[in-house]
């Protein structure tokens, strides 16, 4: 019997109350159904506002549907797409990318979840070799499974790689907000100015209830490279136009789809009000997440998992838990503590620990085993932080790390 707040996933958190009230403010009476109804054509106003002029929102049930009408939208039949090998699309949406999609995923090797432009190039020999899937699409999650986030700078580099190469470039933003809350950034800067043609949006993990969206940047927006056979503006539009039919051919497009509008209304912002930049140069720390109450719902969501998740990782090292060679540089562990082992920077901590310590601490709190640890009596974990996720509980489970070590 558990007696903490779960810690496997921030998919466990219920749904943030300003955004049960929109719901609820939106089961007023009829509204046409598919679409066309007041929120979700406020939300299209909002979604320009956030993004740029020119971005399209289209509403869908699901995370992995977002990804796959996404990565469709972007692609030729015969495409393949570029991906982390422990990005979602490769390892966590049972091959709905290849099933539905048609698609053929090129994995590369990764770094805490990152992949490099020279990952990208690796594939350039493969475009014109008509026995290979045409690599058509960079797809990059932001922030990654391994809970690390990729920086503007890092950001740019690979998308200017994947465009030099005639390749679009999608993002998988179910955890978009936690990276542009660690960053300190705006939703735009992590996609519209760095070149992204297309992101699935997620709204689930902090604090919608059921929805996501595929965004489709605008066209004005997006650059062209001469003579590699990308250009962003007639990419954008033609993906804009594709996506309401694979929406409905691949079971996304929700009858009343005024509910999912609603929620991204809820998160992002009514038209009209600030956007939500945000102020911090730094990953957000608990106090500073009590000077968010200004920005929108997503960014003060996002902001208290990501630090809660740094009051994790800190609770650990105050209360002396962590393996002497604890480090966030995969150094061997010498000793039968908690070892950190990616760096804490959006929502979540990686922690190597003994098996047995996790056991115990299971019968308290629920979290999922994530891979071998260093040794067969040691095993790697992941404590994931949501928006709900109360500062007194993470303590409390840090007491409950030091109390279940041999």
């Amino acid at each position: 019997m558990t007696s903490l707040p779960p810690f496997a996933s921030d998919n466990y958190a219920g749904t943030h109350p300003e955004v049960l009230a929109a719901i609820t403010a939106a089961n007023d009476g009829f509204a046409v159904a598919y679409g066309d109804d007041p929120w979700t054509a406020r939300l299209d106003t909002r979604v320009r506002e956030v993004f740029g002029a020119g971005a399209l929102a289209f509403p869908l049930i699901n995370g992995t549907g977002a990804n796959v009408v996404s990565l469709m939208a972007l692609s030729e039949r015969w495409g393949g797409v570029v991906t982390s090998d422990v990005a979602h699309v490769n390892t966590d949406e049972n091959g709905a990318p290849e099933r539905v999609g048609g698609l053929k995923l090129l994995p590369c090797p990764s770094t805490d979840g990152r992949i490099e432009p020279f990952h990208v190039e690796r594939w350039a020999g493969q475009r014109h070799d008509v026995h290979r899937a045409h690599p058509g699409v960079l797809s990059l999650t932001q922030s990654t499974e391994l809970g690390t986030v990729y920086s503007v700078a890092a950001l740019r580099r690979l998308a200017e790689t994947a465009h030099g190469l005639g390749m679009a470039v999608h993002v998988d933003g179910s955890r978009l907000a936690n990276a542009a809350a660690a960053l300190g950034c705006s939703l735009r800067a992590l996609t519209t100015d760095l070149g992204v043609d297309v992101v699935s949006l997620g709204a689930a993990k902090i604090g919608g209830m059921i929805g996501e969206a595929a965004v489709v940047l605008g066209p004005s927006d997006a650059p062209v490279v001469p003579g590699s056979g990308y250009d962003g503006g007639a990419w954008r539009a033609a993906a804009a136009a594709r996506v309401p039919y694979l929406r409905k051919a691949t079971m996304q497009l929700a009858s009343k789809t005024r509910f999912v509008s609603a929620q991204l209304l809820a998160l992002l912002g009514e038209p009209g009000t600030p956007v939500g930049a945000g102020t911090a140069t730094e990953p957000v720390t608990a106090e500073a997440t009590a000077a968010t109450a200004v920005e929108p719902l997503w960014w003060r969501n996002a902001a208290h998992a990501n630090a809660m998740a740094a009051r994790l990782r800190d609770g650990l090292h105050t209360a002396g838990v962590l393996d002497p060679a604890s480090t966030e540089a995969h150094a061997p562990a010498a000793g039968g503590g908690v070892r950190v082992t990616r760096p804490v920077e959006a929502n979540a901590v990686f922690a190597t620990l003994p098996r047995v310590t996790a056991d115990r601490l299971r019968e308290q709190a629920r979290f999922y085993d994530w891979a071998p640890g260093e040794t067969s009596d040691r095993v790697e974990v992941r404590w994931m932080c949501s928006w709900d996720t109360p500062a007194e509980a993470v303590d409390a489970f840090v007491a409950a790390v030091a109390d279940a070590l041999p």
